[in-house]
């Protein structure tokens, strides 16, 4: 047998104790086809049918009667590491996975995300990495890519559009050749882009979005951003158009089931409000 998901137990016990799926959902949160699913897993786990199940609702099998006594005693065992939880004063965390210009985007409009009388905190995961939100890395990632299968939800808040930028005020013997992220490091398509350019001179290196920005504002020489990020530093303007290879849309991507904790479903909201009020600039309209 499997190593048991408490989890997936104690959505067994909201099921037995309501009595089906919609009443359990509106428990805990959860969709009824999320909780059919978990209490399937379960039963698969253990190797038990729990239910029997008919248009009038789960009624327990002998096995499942067996098992919710087991379980009533184990979360009578947990309810006083619960309850230490709870008043312990920490808030439930909200992991936000995201690139660098993206996260710097959000921490700058830091408070259309949270307010002091929220009952969460955010936490941010800056990385050009993507993590895996199948497997709870994160709760919430802002990736360029829809990811394939998995138990995840899908939704799409922005396109997004990249140029060249250059410094606003260049020493006057500033270079004309290009700065680029290392091919070693370069993880995102904007970075590849340029690798794969023929005759461009590359003076400098950098192995990180910011010292790629850095190059750029002492003159370095010029480098491609999301234009969500170019446009908005004043010591940047642009040193060409748009980029329509480059062309991409920006996906929000949270874990099926926990989208509907409310926490998470509040910064879902704002989130999504932040990108429509802002569409414009990642479509590369506001330029400096």
């Amino acid at each position: 047998m499997k190593n048991l998901n408490w989890d997936d137990v104690r959505i067994f016990l909201r099921v037995a104790q309501s009595g089906g799926l919609s009443a359990a959902s509106a428990s805990t949160g959860l969709s009824p086809a999320t909780i059919g699913r978990r209490v399937t897993a379960l039963e698969q786990c253990v190797g038990r049918v729990l239910f029997e199940r008919s248009q009038t609702g789960y009624r327990l099998t002998a096995d499942g009667r067996t098992l919710m006594d087991k379980a009533l005693a184990m979360d009578a065992t947990m309810q006083p590491i619960t309850d230490w939880s709870r008043t312990s004063g920490q808030k439930p965390g909200v992991r936000i996975s995201a690139g660098t210009w993206t996260a710097e985007l959000l921490a700058a409009e830091f408070a259309a995300l949270w307010t002091p009388g929220d009952a969460f905190h955010v936490c941010f995961k800056t990385t050009e990495a993507r993590l895996d939100i199948a497997h709870r890395e994160a709760e919430i990632a802002l990736r360029s890519q829809s990811p394939d299968g998995g138990n995840l939800a899908v939704r799409k808040i922005a396109d997004v559009a990249f140029a060249p930028y250059r410094a606003a005020s260049p020493a006057a013997d500033a270079t004309p050749g290009w700065v680029a992220i290392g091919r070693d490091e370069a993880l995102t398509a904007s970075a590849h882009w340029l690798l794969d350019q023929e005759r461009v001179e590359i003076v400098a290196w950098a192995n990180t979005p910011h010292t790629l920005r850095a190059l750029i504002r002492a003159g370095a020489g010029q480098g491609v951003m999301p234009c969500f990020a170019g446009d908005r530093d004043p010591q940047l303007v642009r040193a060409g158009p748009v980029i329509g290879d480059l062309a991409q849309v920006q996906y929000m991507v949270t874990h099926a089931d926990d989208r509907h904790r409310p926490e998470v479903r509040t910064l879902i909201r704002r989130i999504t409000a932040l990108a429509e009020a802002n569409a414009a600039l990642f479509r590369g309209e506001r330029p400096q």
